[in-house]
Formats: structure tokens, C-alpha cells, sequence
């Protein structure tokens, strides 16, 4: 588990990240999003432990990233994706993976599993002698991710990992965060690919220096947006709406686009009863449904953008 308790980093007159306190659960994958300069690389680099926060506290694992000998063992247990990812470009792929991984002390029979696996997965085995330089930039972010993960960390902070890589690769790194979410391992995700966040994540973070909201994708947009049904009907009648709007279940109502949206509490508990009333009139229900709205409209309402 990784806990923040009024972490702030500030740079000269520049508060880079101001009083952030939450949670990421163990296993979990915790997407951070935020515009650019919120904070979301500063409080990444703390909790490396490779800048100090300027106050306030974290801990990873239950360990204290102000301690000394807490940063070493922090350092150990996890794996860290940079914004760029700074390999030794006259190495080849497979050397550069070889060199970290003698650094954390992992016997050479070991190492070698680990990067042929890592290479296959990330689907870049057949180009383990090509040196880096020749790589393309998504070839060599995948060759940073798999470094991240050479040593086994528990914990995974990973910044922009699919920045750089076409449709196709980015869905192989996608599948691969997957597959490690599912091991156990707890991933720290920065993006600005709102949609990559809503389809890895267990829970959202959105920052811009303080942190604004917190929750799964779904959460946070029942918590801005409340819950909305969707019936489509085969002719919405005002006498059809007139009874609906008359239910105490109903908060508010309106169409559009042929479609009546319907504001409700509980729609698990509401909906029969709309759907009861309207078959009692004789409406003919084609559909109904939830209204669903995207982590960018909560994203956009939140920084400031209209949502």
C-alpha cells in the first residue's frame, strides 16, 4: 500500500504538489491524471525516493521515504518508468536489460529467464541484439518498461508508458499492465491518455497541484453527475412524460433526440417502476438503459473545461 499524508513539494516560489493525502491499495492500479505541470511527475519522484518532499510524509509498503535506510529498501521493492526513458544507447536491448538486472543482484540463470521473458511479452525478443539506438522511440519505451520490471518489484510507477507507441504496441503494454495487475502487483499510473485511464484502472486520481477527486471512473461520474436512466420509447407522448414526471422516484426529466432521461436516486430500485407505469399506458419501451459519461467530461469538469 502506498499512503501520502499532506505531501507537498515546492521549487523556490513554485508548489509543485501541495498537501496531497490519499491511498493506492495494494494490487490495485491507480491512474493519476492531470494537466501538464499538476504535480503528477513531482509526487512520482518522491515516492522513488528521488527528491525530497519539502513536507509532510509517505510510505510505501509501510515504509517511510524521509528515512534513510527506509529509501534504500523502497528503492529495491519497486520499478520505475521515467518520462524518458534514458537507456544506454550504444548497448543492445538485451544488455541494457542484463546491466539492471545485475545491479539488483540477480543471478545470471535468473536474469536470463526474466529478459526473454520480458522481451517476448513486450514482443520485441527477436531485436535483443539491436542496439538501442537504432530503435524507434516506442521500441524504446518498451525496452524502459521492461527494465522497470527486470528485478520483480511489487510496486510499479509507470509515467506516460504508452507515450510514443503506435495503436498496435500500445495495446500489447496495455494487455501486459493487465496481466501484472493480476499477479498482485500495485501500478502507479501517469497519464494523459484519459481513455487508456478508464480502461486500466481500478481508481482515479485528478490533481493540478492539490488533488481535486478521487474514486473509480464510474464513481466519480455518479458523484458529479448523479445516476440517469434512458428509456427510449416508440412515441414519447406527452401524456407518457406528464405521468412519469408525476412519480416521487423521478428527480427530474427531459428529452432528447427522441429519448426521455430520467434523474434518479436508485435506478436498480426506480426503474420497474417506470417501466411498470409507462406498460400500464400502453407504451411501447424499445430500451432502457444508463446514462453513461466518459472520465474526460469528469476530467474536463474538474479542471475547469466544460463538462
Amino acid at each position: 500500500m502506498i499512503e501520502t499524508v499532506d505531501l507537498t513539494r515546492q521549487f523556490k516560489d513554485i508548489v509543485a504538489v501541495e498537501n496531497l493525502t490519499m491511498t493506492v491499495r495494494e494490487g490495485e492500479v491507480f491512474g493519476f491524471i492531470g494537466p501538464n505541470g499538476a504535480g503528477k511527475t513531482t509526487t512520482v519522484r518522491m515516492l522513488c525516493c528521488l527528491i525530497n518532499p519539502t513536507r509532510g510524509s509517505a510510505f510505501v509498503d509501510g515504509l517511510d521515504i524521509a528515512n534513510p535506510k527506509d529509501r534504500i529498501r523502497i528503492r529495491g521493492m519497486i520499478g520505475l518508468l521515467p518520462e524518458t526513458p534514458g537507456l544506454y544507447e550504444s548497448l543492445s536491448a538485451y544488455r541494457n536489460l542484463d546491466f539492471y538486472a545485475q545491479l539488483y543482484g540477480i543471478p545470471r540463470e535468473e536474469r536470463e529467464r526474466r529478459i526473454k521473458d520480458l522481451l517476448t511479452a513486450l514482443e520485441v525478443w527477436d531485436r535483443r541484439d539491436d542496439q538501442v539506438a537504432k530503435f524507434s522511440k516506442g521500441m524504446k519505451q518498451k525496452i524502459a518498461i521492461a527494465r522497470a520490471l527486470v528485478h520483480e518489484p511489487a510496486y510499479l510507477f509507470l509515467d506516460e508508458p504508452t507515450a510514443g507507441l503506435d495503436p498496435q504496441a500500445s495495446m500489447t503494454v496495455r494487455n501486459y499492465l493487465l496481466d501484472l495487475k493480476k499477479e498482485g502487483r500495485t501500478i502507479f499510473l501517469n497519464t494523459h491518455n484519459l481513455d487508456e485511464a478508464e480502461r486500466l484502472c481500478d481508481r482515479i486520481g485528478v490533481i493540478q497541484t492539490r488533488l481535486l477527486a478521487t474514486g473509480s471512473p464510474e464513481d466519480l461520474s455518479r458523484r458529479f453527475w448523479g445516476r440517469t436512466t434512458i428509456v427510449q420509447l416508440r412515441e414519447a407522448r406527452p401524456e407518457f412524460v406528464r405521468a412519469l414526471e408525476s412519480l416521487p422516484q423521478v428527480r427530474s426529466l427531459r428529452i432528447e433526440n427522441g429519448k426521455v432521461l430520467i434523474d434518479l436516486t436508485d435506478p436498480e430500485r426506480d426503474n420497474p417502476v417506470i417501466v411498470r407505469t409507462l406498460a400500464s399506458m400502453g407504451a411501447e419501451v424499445e430500451f432502457v438503459s444508463e446514462l453513461r459519461r466518459g472520465l474526460e467530461e469528469v476530467y474536463l469538469k474538474l479542471i475547469g473545461g466544460k463538462g
